[in-house]
């Protein structure tokens, strides 16, 4: 007797969803609730668990685009532990089928026991490298993205299949003038990314405002306090807590910019502030929400951020992680950028932008110094926010992170 696996319902907004890839091979024995595939909605990448132990048989492929409650494959009932020796271990169902017959060749002792993201082990597939011979450098050994990208092939495996090395032996496409193109299908979450772009770029009266920080004062804090801060509370003391901090401050006296356009004709303005955090992940720009951000401290901001940052790297964040938000704050400096305008984000009325910090000639007390210097931009919907509110706001916000003491004394 085989029991129908469906896509679940995921989200009141989400009508389909992709089939990203497969963890599991048609024909292997799948414990029950052990993910054995990845779906991709417009919103988020989730995982596809077995609802019963027993054989895989695939119905729907990869890339293929699902309705909700379509039917994604079966699980017949039937033993396979001798044909699958690697099911037990749920944790490793995203690269058993690429790791059971190269691993006996490998030192166990050589790298960490952690598995592969599903990001990673894609990547590491892609490559045709074993994940056992890769060493993660995330939590608890597991392979991230980045490991997998830095990730090379061992001659001996490089130089077993002939079919395989031919590709790499030949030079031809790194000839001078070549024209070489690629298409792929753009993902769900592309695709919903710039759709949403392009409608709050025509749908608001968005304006940016700019002003300039001297980081020095965080710079001097972080620096004194930063051992005993991850001591006491086991996170490290960065940035973007005393910005989340900064931006919840200042919005006690400029309520409009957490505020939104509801039915055209409302404007809607919340007494709490939920804070989307822009993040890269392996397949596009997330925003992951801090809940109640005016209601926590440097340390709860810092761990909030942290757990949201590492799920949104493999690919981990729920949609209900991500719905909401009533503001939104980047960091386009971790990538080194020096000025940017950022786009709001959609119902949202205003967004900040935090860029990289460098070491510039200013203006102190009448002398000439050199100091650590932030740009930082408030893109705003004008329909809502004025002039004035949004040049207060951005000036109380860098009052607030030139003297740190501010934020404790609430002044």
């Amino acid at each position: 007797m085989s029991l129908e696996i469906k896509v679940p319902t995921v989200g009141e907004s989400i009508t389909e969803v992709t089939l990203s890839q497969w963890l599991k091979q048609d024909g292997d024995f799948v414990e029950m609730d052990e993910n054995i595939a990845e779906l991709e909605s417009d919103k988020a990448t989730f995982e596809l668990p077995a609802e019963k132990a027993g054989i895989l048989r695939i119905i729907a492929q990869e890339g293929d685009t699902l309705e909700i409650g379509a039917i994604v494959c079966t699980i017949e009932e039937g033993e396979g532990a001798a044909a699958t020796p690697a099911a037990p271990k749920a944790d490793a169902a995203p690269v058993a089928a690429t790791t059971a017959a190269p691993a006996a060749d490998e030192n166990p002792d050589s790298y960490a026991a952690g598995t592969a993201s599903p990001a990673a082990a894609k990547i590491l597939r892609e490559k045709g490298i074993d994940p056992a011979t890769v060493k993660g450098t995330g939590k608890e050994g597991r392979i991230t993205k980045e490991d997998a990208e830095k990730a090379q092939v061992a001659p001996k495996a490089a130089a077993a299949p002939a079919a395989k090395a031919a590709p790499a032996a030949a030079p031809v496409a790194a000839v001078a003038g070549a024209r070489n193109e690629r298409r792929e299908k753009m993902t769900n979450l592309r695709k919903t990314i710039a759709k949403r772009l392009v409608a709050v770029k025509n749908e608001t009266a968005m304006l940016t405002t700019f002003n300039e920080v001297n980081m020095q004062p965080i710079m001097d804090l972080r620096k004194k306090y930063k051992d005993s801060f991850k001591e006491k509370h086991g996170i490290g003391l960065g940035f973007m807590s005393f910005f989340t901090k900064a931006v919840t401050t200042a919005m006690k006296e400029f309520p409009a910019v957490n505020a939104r356009i509801e039915n055209g004709t409302e404007l809607v303005y919340s007494d709490f502030v939920d804070v989307s955090i822009a993040v890269s992940a392996p397949k596009g720009l997330v925003v992951p929400i801090v809940r109640n951000a005016e209601s926590l401290s440097l340390d709860g901001i810092e761990k909030a951020i942290a757990g949201l940052a590492a799920k949104a790297r493999d690919n981990k964040l729920t949609i209900e992680e991500m719905t909401g938000g009533t503001f939104t704050i980047t960091n386009g400096g971790v990538f080194g950028s020096m000025m940017s305008t950022p786009i709001i984000n959609a119902p949202q009325s205003a967004i900040l932008g935090m860029h990289n910090i460098i070491q510039r000639p200013i203006a102190e007390n009448g002398q000439v110094v050199i100091r650590p210097m932030m740009y930082i931009a408030l893109s705003y919907d004008h329909r809502i926010i004025d002039g004035r509110e949004s040049v207060g706001f951005l000036v109380r916000v860098k009052e607030l992170l030139e003297d740190p003491a501010r934020l404790l004394l609430g002044v």
